[in-house]
């Protein structure tokens, strides 16, 4: 059976792709390096992560973007014998601008080096590729309209400029006129365009209704790929928004794919909120199965709009069970960890006998330069243990443990030094988006540890979180009070609608004289519990 989601923790916007009996799966990874994350399988049911395709400063670099900017909405697709990668890369979010630059890169293996971009258009952000079956390839994106009222001629909301479609290919670029093909249907945000031809027609998906509650996957079709296009006439294939109760939630934003046989499969972003609604985990990645109908519209196999927790996959196989991972990081970093927007790591960490060490660079929170070295929180509930070799010589310096969603929104465990010259222990929580949030220290006397290694732990159950410390071989003692795991969620501070990745854990250094202070740790157990 599969089970959803298929890919938990932050894995949003999933376009998926087949070549033979391969699946693959491409998801938005945001400020987050390197960008994109691509998962394979062959029964839709267990995936392993095979690629992070854009890590090197040629391709991506994202200093300075803002909070949930970077990578959003890749497109994967295979033609012409190799694999297609097309992204946008967000270098502002708030306010009526959006600075959106397009790009695509190929590559011939999916695990391979990918080629340095071609630069496309900055027109809007969730771009697409389409290859058809006369070789021509249209490129798409939703575009974005700052000034207020759009022309795209829906009014449920007007800076989401309808879907543009023009022709491209890899010698000329963009070429030929430019055609506005979709204005969406009333509800309205109408965005991450992908199409498919199937029995003479040119399906449309697109997402609708924003990324919180109201979120849906639409389809549209055509005779010819400019259109015109008619919406399906249940007006959404997936929507939640009048299921308040139901537990997968947010569903939109994905793609189609079809079996060797002829199975249909729709994936889509999801959340799983828990009371007061708010998703720990992020938007995940979830996948149901579809059927065509007499009238050549696709529809869930299940009927209705609301996605299954549990459904048939493609063979007799069930999940991989949980299990706790170690790493000690003598042979290297391990492929779950990412780091913060730069694409010159050596700046901030190398791996070695020792373990790993941590470089300390700016603040928590910096747009710019920041070591920290973290993994996606996968399950409501979980702990994290780590070792910290680490000699501060002014509270200027720091390094320690975090649970990370962004610059506004994490509890960190730092270990320090006071005025005394000891080593001391203290919470750094901030609580909000900015300019509600502001960093406060649990407990506000530091706690004093001895010289030597000291280990660090956090536990996550749900909405609670609780951190601990102790000497090597002693007892775990609690510090600081039980803190909001709720916080570090899209609906935290100013809401889904402002930030929208998912919730990290994982070590972090800072070093606010820029001297680049040190900190070693040598082992990282993540321990999740169905």
């Amino acid at each position: 059976m599969i089970r959803n989601p298929i890919l938990p923790g932050f894995n949003p916007d999933p376009s998926i792709c087949r070549v033979g009996e391969d699946y693959y799966i491409a998801t938005s990874t945001f400020e987050w390096y390197p960008g994109v994350q691509i998962h394979h399988s062959r029964d839709l049911v267990n995936w392993t992560l095979v690629a992070r395709p854009l890590n090197r400063a040629t391709q991506l670099d994202m200093r300075g973007n803002p909070d949930s900017g970077g990578v959003w909405a890749p497109c994967l697709s295979h033609a012409d014998g190799k694999f297609w990668l097309v992204f946008t890369d967000m270098k502002r979010i708030d306010v009526s601008f959006k600075d959106s630059h397009n790009y695509i890169v190929t590559c011939e293996t999916i695990d391979g080096e990918w080629s340095d971009p071609w630069y496309v258009n900055s027109s809007g952000f969730d771009p697409s590729l389409f290859h058809d079956e006369d070789g021509r390839k249209w490129f798409m994106n939703m575009r974005w309209n700052h000034r207020g009222p759009g022309t795209g001629g829906n009014a449920a909301h007007a800076a989401f400029d309808g879907i543009l479609l023009q022709e491209w290919s890899p010698e000329a670029g963009l070429f030929g006129p430019i055609t506005n093909i979709y204005d969406g249907s009333p509800r309205g945000l109408t965005e991450a365009p992908h199409i498919f031809k199937r029995n003479g027609w040119y399906y449309l998906t697109v997402a609708e209704g924003g990324t919180g509650y109201g979120h849906a996957v639409t389809m549209a079709r055509a005779k010819e790929i400019t259109g015109p296009y008619e919406t399906q006439p249940d007006g959404h294939l997936l929507c939640a928004a009048d299921a308040p109760d139901h537990a997968i939630q947010r569903t939109g934003h994905g793609q189609y794919v079809e079996t060797p046989d002829g199975q249909a499969y729709h994936t889509f972003l999801m959340g799983r909120p828990l009371p007061g609604r708010f998703c720990p985990l992020g938007r995940e990645t979830g996948i149901e199965r579809c059927v065509w109908g007499e009238d050549d519209w696709l529809y869930l196999e299940q009927g209705g709009m609301l996605a299954r927790e549990a459904l048939p996959g493609l063979a007799d196989a069930e999940p991989a069970p949980t299990v706790a991972s170690e790493h000690d990081f003598r042979d290297g970093l391990p492929p779950e960890f990412q780091w913060l927007r730069t694409p010159y790591p050596d700046r901030l960490f190398t791996t070695g006998p020792e373990g790993l060490t941590l470089f300390g660079r700016e603040s928590l929170g910096s747009p710019f330069e920041q070591s920290l070295l973290a993994r996606r929180q996968e399950h409501l509930v979980y702990s994290v243990e780590t070792r910290l070799h680490s000699a501060p010589e002014t509270y200027q310096h720091a390094a320690g443990l975090t649970a990370y969603y962004n610059a506004h929104k994490f509890h960190a465990l730092a270990l320090s030094c006071e005025a005394d010259g000891g080593r001391a222990l203290t919470i750094l929580s901030c609580a909000g988006d900015w300019p509600d949030g502001a960093v406060t220290r649990y407990p506000e006397a530091p706690v004093a540890v001895p010289d030597g290694p000291v280990e660090l732990r956090v536990a996550v159950d749900h909405a609670e979180l609780q951190f601990f410390w102790r000497v090597p071989g002693g007892d775990w003692q609690p510090i600081g009070p039980v803190l909001s795991n709720a916080i570090l969620s899209d609906e935290g501070g100013r809401g889904a609608h402002a930030s929208f990745t998912g919730c990290f854990v994982g070590m972090f250094a800072f070093d606010l004289t820029g001297g680049g202070a040190s900190a070693v740790f040598d082992r990282f157990v993540y321990a999740p519990k169905p």
